[in-house]
């Protein structure tokens, strides 16, 4: 039996159809409403939060495999506080409530921000962690707090393993999170950078976890990237299969930071996230690169997806959900 947190996000709903199809018995926890979720019929929903000890080890009884996906995702710095919780804490008591009910495995899913992902002198790999010169991110410092909580567990005996992934393309709410490159590319934004980064396919995330998930490997984590891209062509390959203008205009360093104190401005005001802020600006401006050889030298017979097979696949299905 499985249990998820976070399933009705990109990577934890994407997770559940790959367990469904598989013929898994799968458990997902939701906090008010059950999620509508394509293809996930047979996934029996218990309502809890990971910040609620009570429900949480009620969720793992007769519990084998916890898929950990929950987190606040944010680089707004109003979030500070709410990530501390949710992906700390939260983490933690995910941790706690596996051990006291005997989960014989925990599968972690922290994000490369964990790593420190400001390098540009060399390939981010796993055997790098956050520091405050290497990351500009209080949300990194939160995942990689939480991955300390989830050796902390190894050591108390808890079998592990932790994935680092990318910025991952799927098809999620493109009003939020890392899906929301797809609209901003379907609205024609004229601007970009010169960095680059890590992209990956949320069916290949998904698709290493289960493999890591059934290994026998225990205690290490492993970066999810597919391919490392300037965010240019990246936008440029989602503007094409939108059939829309490709970004036009190069965003300088000035510029920028002009840009980032008038959405902290406007956020102030409005109370939403902002569209930018001085950690998203310098993050985007940056080429850094990530190194993807130990997954696959781990398990040869996988492979990523190709970039524009992704593109083409996402900006289809995102079509056909907002009818566009």
């Amino acid at each position: 039996m499985i249990l998820v947190t976070g399933a009705s996000g990109l990577v934890g709903s994407h997770l559940l159809q790959q367990l469904v199809q598989t013929g898994q018995s799968v458990k997902a926890l939701y906090r008010n409403t059950i999620p509508t979720i394509n293809n996930t019929e047979g996934v029996e929903w218990i309502k809890g939060d990971i910040l609620d000890v009570v429900s949480l080890e009620e969720s793992m009884d007769q519990i084998d495999q916890v898929y950990h996906c929950a987190a606040v995702v944010s680089f707004n710095p109003a979030k500070k506080g709410a990530m501390q919780h949710t992906n700390i804490e939260g983490t933690a008591n995910v941790v706690n409530a596996c051990i006291n009910k005997g989960v014989k495995r925990l599968l972690f899913v922290s994000s490369v921000a964990a790593l420190g992902r400001i390098r540009e002198d060399k390939p981010i790999d796993e055997t790098m962690n956050w520091t405050p010169e290497t990351s500009n991110s209080e949300y990194g410092k939160t995942k990689y707090l939480s991955e300390m909580e989830v050796w902390r567990g190894m050591s108390e005996g808890l079998s592990v393993v932790v994935v680092n992934p990318v910025i991952i393309l799927g098809n999620g709410d493109w009003e939020a999170g890392s899906s929301g490159i797809f609209k901003s590319a379907y609205n024609e934004f004229p601007w970009y950078t010169e960095g680059m980064s890590g992209f990956v396919d949320v069916k290949d995330v998904v698709r290493a976890m289960v493999l890591l998930m059934n290994s026998a490997i225990n205690g290490e984590r492993f970066i999810l990237s597919g391919h490392n891209a300037f965010y240019k062509d990246l936008f440029g390959l989602i503007a094409a299969a939108f059939q829309k203008k490709p970004p036009h205009k190069k965003v300088t360093p000035i510029l920028a930071a002009i840009v980032w104190r008038l959405e902290a401005i406007k956020a102030f005001f409005s109370g939403k996230d902002p569209l930018l802020t001085k950690e998203t600006a310098k993050t985007a401006r940056a080429k850094v690169s990530f190194n993807n050889t130990k997954l696959l030298k781990q398990f040869p017979a996988f492979t990523y997806t190709p970039l524009s097979e992704s593109i083409g696949r996402i900006c289809g299905e995102l079509k056909q959900k907002y009818q566009l």
